[in-house]
């Protein structure tokens, strides 16, 4: 299914969840009775915040366990006020934020025998990528292909952000792929 013939309601929900947590300091809680359908259905998403192209936020989930809407609003006020790597959005960043919403396809456990099959088998500007090992775990979504998008680099970088070395490798690794469709 297709998201973009909801692009207003997503991008819309984003924002508002973002001024109520301004104003109210927690997620907006979303009236399913007044929300299409389709974004009811349990689905995945991260919410990405820019400013000047400039990463702002980005926080997210994994796996759906709760409608795409309420998910839409609750990583978009936490991208907001509970990365941390930003302080939190004030009024004026309100005003001009970019919001991105990406709604993540199932991911599927990926099988290799070697770190360069498994680079082999990467598909650059596709994939976004979860690896997990030694109790750590990192994801990167596929629109981080535009500033790493050489396969080795990209993989490189989930490590080091999984809290790993970009030189990590061990046979209990594990890495699934996902899809994303981006709203923005």
């Amino acid at each position: 299914m297709s998201y973009q013939e909801y692009q207003s309601v997503i991008l819309q929900t984003a924002r508002d969840s973002i001024r109520h947590g301004l104003e109210h300091n927690k997620a907006l809680k979303c009236d399913h009775s007044k929300v299409p359908e389709a974004l009811l259905v349990h689905d995945a998403c991260f919410v990405t915040l820019e400013i000047n192209h400039q990463l702002r936020g980005c926080i997210g989930s994994l796996q759906a366990y709760q409608p795409l809407i309420d998910d839409i609003a609750d990583n978009a006020f936490a991208a907001a006020f509970s990365d941390p790597r930003f302080p939190a959005v004030n009024e004026h960043d309100l005003q001009r934020l970019d919001i991105h919403v990406s709604i993540l396809g199932p991911a599927e456990e990926m099988q290799f025998n070697s770190q360069d099959d498994l680079i082999e088998q990467i598909r650059p500007g596709i994939d976004g990528l979860i690896l997990e090992d030694a109790g750590k775990r990192g994801t990167f979504l596929p629109s981080v292909w535009e500033s790493l998008p050489d396969a080795r680099d990209f993989l490189n970088h989930l490590k080091m952000k999984a809290g790993l070395s970009k030189d990590y490798w061990s046979d209990t690794i594990k890495v699934s792929r996902y899809t994303t469709e981006m709203i923005e």
